[in-house]
């Protein structure tokens, strides 16, 4: 972006980020970082998420945080009290590996996980987020999946109902709480899954009306919408930015 920072719309504003350590997650750090932002990158693994604070510049700061973890999730936003006095935005971009499998043959270690890091792991952090976000309002987004829309990926649908059930809860708070459901995206992890990028694209591509999947980039630019006072009157909805995916 060649917007200013003192001109951005983010401006002044300061965003935690979980599960900076991915693609789409530096994309967002990124992002609200040219948006104006001061951005908190939080991540399990705290050195990789230094680097990335690191490689973004002096407005970012890795902050090392398990999500599944009371503790650790009440640390990560502590950073952000004590360094800023506040907290505007929150994506919970945290994610496991996913497995496949249906209720026979998924492993009962692999389920507990799934939900573990994306739906508690976002119920854990909110407990901490909401109350210094009161302190100014602003904005969650919890990103799910088209998945939790067209397949039985309980964790990402859950998340869906998640952010509705918190929009309503915390509308007198000024809180602004949304899910962000991507298409497929060009991440590493994609990937490795079908053995390179083009595979990638052939396999999946059709599959979207615009004709090929989406890059990091492009969800960031929707997160950091959903962040924004652009966003001032859209919450409790789930924003699909899946190329037309669910429209098949």
């Amino acid at each position: 972006m060649s917007t200013s920072r003192d001109n951005a719309r983010l401006h002044g504003r300061v965003v935690l980020i979980a599960g900076v350590v991915s693609d789409i997650g530096a994309a967002m750090a990124r992002r609200c970082i040219a948006e104006g932002a001061h951005v908190l990158c939080a991540d399990l693994d705290g050195d990789a998420a230094a680097r990335i604070a690191g490689q973004i510049g002096e407005c970012a700061i890795g902050v090392e945080c398990d999500v599944t973890k009371l503790e650790s999730a009440r640390t990560a936003v502590e950073v952000a009290r004590e360094r800023f006095g506040r907290l505007d935005g929150y994506v919970h971009n945290a994610a496991a590996p996913s497995s496949d499998g249906g209720v026979v043959d998924l492993d009962v270690a692999d389920w507990h996980r799934e939900l573990d890091v994306s739906l508690t792991g976002a119920f854990l952090m909110s407990k901490f987020v909401v109350p210094l976000m009161r302190l100014t309002g602003g904005s969650i987004v919890l990103v799910a999946s088209q998945l939790g829309h067209v397949a039985y990926c309980s964790a990402k649908a859950g998340l869906i109902h998640l952010a509705k059930l918190m929009a309503v809860d915390h509308a007198t708070d000024d809180i602004r709480v949304n899910s962000l459901s991507p298409g497929a995206v060009r991440t590493g992890r994609l990937v490795k899954s079908w053995g390179s990028l083009d595979a990638a694209n052939a396999a999946l591509g059709p599959l979207h009306l615009r004709g090929r999947i989406a890059y990091p980039e492009e969800i960031a630019a929707s997160a950091a919408f959903l962040l924004s006072n652009d966003a001032s009157f859209i919450t409790g909805t789930d924003l699909l930015v899946d190329g037309g995916y669910t429209t098949r």
